[in-house]
């Protein structure tokens, strides 16, 4: 048997195909027993609208993705994966069809040309975001935030959550703080590294440039440098790890000059990933609220692509520190 046809439908519901199509398309301008009626004769005849024309007729493809702009990244990435997951979570009960990718990966997917909307994980860059707006996409940013682009964001706390770490460390006496920041995207490197000099200042504690080191974000390059914090006759007290994954490197340098932590040696990491259990002792990291992120920059970009234009630019998530083993 042929597929079932507009024409169908409208033989046996007795309306007009126009009539049909306004009630897939703009189903508020049909009145609700016509609507009804419809329906039914296009479900005995397992008749589906074109995917495709409806969108067309609506100017809305209905599809919107997330995408996952970090070097080298992966959807497996445990970070943007807690994102993911609260994203996917958010649009399973919506009428919005969800496709996930990682940047580098997005211009090659056909969908690309076909999208309404766009959540941009991470450090995007500028000729995605072009694109994104020639096509008349919304962006929203979330975990990232651009100067002079008025891009609506989702970002953390990092400066409430680096006081709490400080705080955390002051309370028990420590007064030589250094940090071990990682070459991250440009804003969370910025945030996280201002974010320590800030808090510290607060507290009255003086940071010399000396405390503060730099590294790829991955075990050796962080233990390689926090051997040279821990090697010095005025090394520090405890260390701030950019995330946790370098508070893992710190743990390797500590353990090669036999301090033990956290009675040597406090250390704290940020994002609070499932590594941290797994450490012993157990690793005091900062949490950041990916599922929040997520949950809320659906809601920003379905507010956008709803036609709404109050909302606000920038909306913080709260952290929280996460106190185990390592102070």
């Amino acid at each position: 048997m042929a597929n079932p046809t507009i024409y169908d439908v409208a033989r046996l519901s007795g309306v007009s195909t126009a009539t049909i199509s306004r009630a897939f398309t703009n189903p508020d301008q049909v009145r609700e027993a016509t609507r009804r009626r419809v329906y039914e004769t296009a479900e005995a005849l397992h008749y589906y609208p074109n995917a495709i024309a409806r969108a067309m007729a609506r100017q809305k493809t209905d599809n919107i993705a997330f995408l996952i702009c970090k070097k080298d990244a992966t959807i497996l990435d445990e970070f943007y994966a807690r994102i993911c997951e609260s994203i996917m979570h958010c649009t399973n009960s919506s009428d919005y069809q969800l496709l996930i990718s990682t940047e580098s990966e997005w211009q090659q997917t056909p969908q690309s040309k076909q999208i309404d909307g766009v959540i941009l994980g991470g450090n995007a860059g500028m000729e995605t975001i072009s694109e994104l707006q020639s096509q008349k996409a919304a962006v929203v940013l979330v975990n990232n935030q651009i100067p002079g682009l008025n891009l609506p964001c989702v970002i953390s706390d990092e400066v409430g959550g680096m006081r709490q770490a400080v705080d955390s460390l002051y309370q028990k006496g420590h007064r030589h703080i250094a940090m071990i920041a990682g070459r991250f995207s440009p804003f969370i490197l910025g945030e996280r590294y201002n974010a320590f000099l800030k808090v510290m200042r607060e507290y009255g504690l003086q940071v010399d440039q000396t405390d503060i080191k730099m590294c790829d974000p991955n075990i050796d390059a962080a233990a390689t440098v926090a051997m040279e914090l821990l090697n010095r006759s005025d090394r520090p007290t405890a260390i701030i790890s950019a995330n946790d994954i370098i508070a893992v490197g710190t743990y390797k340098a500590a353990s090669r000059l036999r301090l033990r932590i956290p009675e040597d040696l406090a250390v704290i990491g940020f994002d609070d990933s499932t590594i941290c259990p797994m450490l012993e002792p157990e690793l005091t990291s900062v949490h950041i609220d990916c599922h929040g992120m997520g949950k809320l920059a659906v809601e920003r970009l379905k507010t956008i692509l709803n036609g709404e234009t109050e909302y606000p630019h920038t909306t913080v998530v709260p952290t929280q520190l996460c106190i185990r083993g390592s102070v």
